[in-house]
């Protein structure tokens, strides 16, 4: 069954921008955790950004002030808004959502998660 569904990733050149969006449907993304991860070949899935049902937000070190994520709960959506791209930003993206009012960089800490949008950064 689907959990999250994500769209948005795609090619992009180095400085350019893309903009992920994760919909959960039978899901209030109001009432939950909302992160997105990110995994290279070869790397570990690492916590890109993370918004909590109060509507705070954290980012990795590796990409503050040049990603945003939001939430929409009217739509039932959050996004991951992605300027300023670089090589290094190339990996799958992973849309995840969490019980409870903390949010964690650990991947175990969620419970449901998206299918992954690739997205890859090159000239």
């Amino acid at each position: 069954q689907v959990q999250l569904v994500e769209s948005g990733g795609g090619l992009a050149q180095p400085g350019g921008s893309l903009n992920l969006s994760c919909a959960a449907p039978g899901r209030a993304v109001s009432r939950l955790v909302m992160g997105w991860f990110r995994q290279a070949p070869g790397k570990q899935r690492e916590l890109v950004a993370a918004i909590t049902s109060g509507g705070s937000t954290n980012y990795a070190d590796s990409v503050k002030g040049r990603f945003t994520i939001s939430r929409d709960n009217a739509k039932n959506t959050v996004y991951l808004q992605m300027n300023s791209l670089k090589a290094e930003d190339t990996a799958a993206y992973y849309c995840a959502a969490a019980y409870g009012s903390t949010w964690s960089t650990d991947p175990g800490r969620y419970d449901y998660w998206g299918q992954g949008t690739q997205v890859t950064v090159s000239s």
